[in-house]
């Protein structure tokens, strides 16, 4: 698999799992987003270490390490080789949750199709694991939103946030626009999957609820993530939004 087909793929299971934002036309198909925000945990082929290799064979090349210690999070965001989407990919730490909704965690995920583990494709089909029970979920997302998030979707890009700069617009005339196509956005900078810098304007727009299936056939709706947009407050600096994303008291010195 090849960069643009790895980009491809990711970008095909997002808008599957988001119909509304593959429906939207209030920018060009082709513009590029800005980055994309892949959630993953630190267990077997999923971690960060074991991703890092493929990633790079697509081109990318991390560039700055951060530490979220009140999301259980580690994250790397990692430079395109050329002017497209950067990746964010986040991994939640399973130390950070208690024995009991680890465990869980733990059992779900050991049940994962070993040849969904040599898959280079691996963030791009979907969960591997079957899917939980309806009171595991629960007990996960209790325990962590971030947990029960993963026991449905498995590790998969969770957002994609795109620059309004680049896209030819303010932030408050998309807004507008996504609120009248249904999507309102939070400008919470704790709505999301990360805390988001002071440096950028930020809005996140929750997608709608999906129905799902869950292991016992009882089907309830899920929240499985959305959309951003950002944009840089100070025009003048030459930095990528990505490069701003995360407040700079995250930041870890690259090993």
């Amino acid at each position: 698999m090849q960069r643009e087909e790895f980009v491809q793929q990711l970008w095909l299971d997002y808008i599957h799992q988001h119909p509304d934002v593959g429906g939207l036309r209030l920018w060009p198909v082709e513009a590029p987003a800005e980055y994309l925000a892949i959630l993953t945990l630190n267990h077997g082929p999923w971690a960060m270490e074991a991703l890092l290799p493929t990633l790079v064979r697509y081109g990318y090349r991390p560039h700055q390490r951060y530490a979220m210690a009140d999301r259980g999070l580690l994250a790397t965001l990692f430079t395109a080789p050329d002017d497209g989407a950067w990746v964010l990919l986040a991994e939640l730490q399973l130390g950070t949750l208690s024995r009991q909704p680890r465990e869980r965690l733990q059992q779900l995920v050991g049940n994962a199709d070993p040849r969904e583990a040599r898959s280079q494709a691996l963030l791009c089909h979907g969960r591997p694991w079957p899917m939980p029970d309806w009171d595991t979920y629960l007990a996960l997302q209790q325990a962590h939103p971030l947990a029960g998030w993963l026991s449905v979707m498995g590790p998969r890009m969770h957002h994609a946030g795109f620059d309004c700069q680049r896209l030819g617009h303010d932030i408050v005339t998309l807004d507008g626009q996504l609120r009248q196509a249904g999507l309102a956005g939070s400008s919470d900078r704790h709505h999301g999957l990360f805390p988001v810098s002071p440096l950028l304007d930020y809005r996140f727009y929750a997608t709608s609820s999906r129905r799902l299936a869950f292991a016992e056939g009882d089907e309830h709706r899920v929240g499985l993530g959305g959309l951003a947009l950002v944009q840089k407050q100070v025009s003048a600096n030459q930095e990528r939004a990505a490069e701003l994303l995360l407040p700079h008291h995250t930041r870890c010195e690259l090993s």
